[in-house]
C-alpha cells in the first residue's frame, strides 16, 4: 500500500511549540486503538526516538475518576436512584483531565523531543459528547471551546472499523459493558468518526482501515505516520524504514 500524504512542513510550521512529535490514535470502542498505540510505540522506538505512550482518560487523578464513571462504578445520586453523569459533566471532566494530562505528561515529553503517542485525545470528546448531548451537533462549539487551550496533535490516525466488527471484538474481550458501549451509540459514533476531520478542521487527520490482521493494520498505521511525519525522523539522523 502506498499513501499519498503531504508531509508535515516542520521548517515552516511557526506554530510549533515543542521539538517532539505528537501522535494520536482514535476510533470507536473496539477499533484497536489501544493495541495499535502500543505497537506503534514499539515500532518507532525500535527506530531510535524516545517514545512516551499515554492515553485518555489519563492515569492522573481526574482520569481515574472518569474511568470509574465509564466502568459504571460511580454514579450521580438522584431522587429516582443512581444514574449516569450528564453529557456536559463528562465533557467538563474530559476537558479537565486533558489539560492535566498535557501539563503532567504530554508537554514535558514533547519539550524533551520525544514522540508522544496518545490513545485518544479531544476528537473523542467532540465525538462522544456531541453524540450523547441532548442538542446533538449544536453542542460542538461549546466542546471545542472547552478544549481551546489543548495542544494540537501533529497527526491523528482514525482507525475505521465497522460498528459490528468492533462490537464483536468488545464481546470477545468480556467484562462489563462500559458507559458508551451500547450498540446503537457505537453505530452512530462510527458515522461521526468517518468524517472526524470535520470536527477538528485544522488538524491533520488520516484514516486507516482497522480491519484485517493485527500485523497488517499495524503496517498501515506505520506507513501513514511515516508518510506524514517522515521529516521528523530524518531530522533525528535516519530515514524511516519499513
Amino acid at each position: 500500500m502506498s499513501l499519498s500524504v503531504p508531509p508535515i512542513s516542520r521548517a515552516s510550521d511557526s506554530g510549533r511549540r515543542f521539538p517532539g512529535l505528537f501522535l494520536v490514535l482514535e476510533g470507536i470502542d473496539g477499533c484497536g486503538s489501544t493495541t495499535h498505540a502500543k505497537l506503534l510505540a514499539k515500532a518507532i522506538k525500535n527506530r531510535g526516538p524516545e517514545v512516551v505512550l499515554t492515553c485518555e482518560p489519563s492515569t492522573g487523578p481526574i482520569g481515574s475518576l472518569i474511568r470509574q464513571v465509564l466502568g459504571r462504578r460511580l454514579f450521580v445520586p438522584d431522587v429516582t436512584g443512581p444514574r449516569n453523569f450528564n453529557w456536559s459533566t463528562m465533557a467538563l471532566l474530559f476537558g479537565a483531565d486533558r489539560m492535566d494530562h498535557l501539563d503532567s505528561t504530554v508537554a514535558p515529553a514533547l519539550r524533551a523531543g520525544s514522540v508522544v503517542i496518545s490513545d485518544r485525545y479531544d476528537l473523542s470528546s467532540l465525538a462522544y459528547q456531541s453524540v450523547t448531548a441532548h442538542n446533538g451537533s449544536e453542542s460542538i462549539p461549546w466542546i471545542r471551546e472547552l478544549n481551546a487551550q489543548a495542544l494540537r496533535p501533529d497527526v491523528t490516525i482514525v482507525l475505521d472499523v465497522p460498528a459490528e466488527v468492533a462490537e464483536e471484538r468488545r464481546r470477545s474481550r468480556g467484562g462489563v459493558e462500559e458507559m458508551f458501549e451500547a450498540r446503537e451509540l457505537q453505530a452512530r459514533l462510527a458515522t461521526i468518526y468517518a468524517r472526524g476531520e470535520e470536527l477538528v478542521p485544522n488538524d491533520r487527520v488520516l484514516h486507516v482501515s482497522g480491519v484485517g490482521t493485527v500485523s497488517d493494520v499495524a503496517a498501515r498505521i506505520l506507513e501513514a505516520v511515516f508518510a506524514a511525519a517522515g521529516g521528523f525522523f530524518q531530522e533525528l539522523g535516519g530515514a524511516p524504514k519499513g
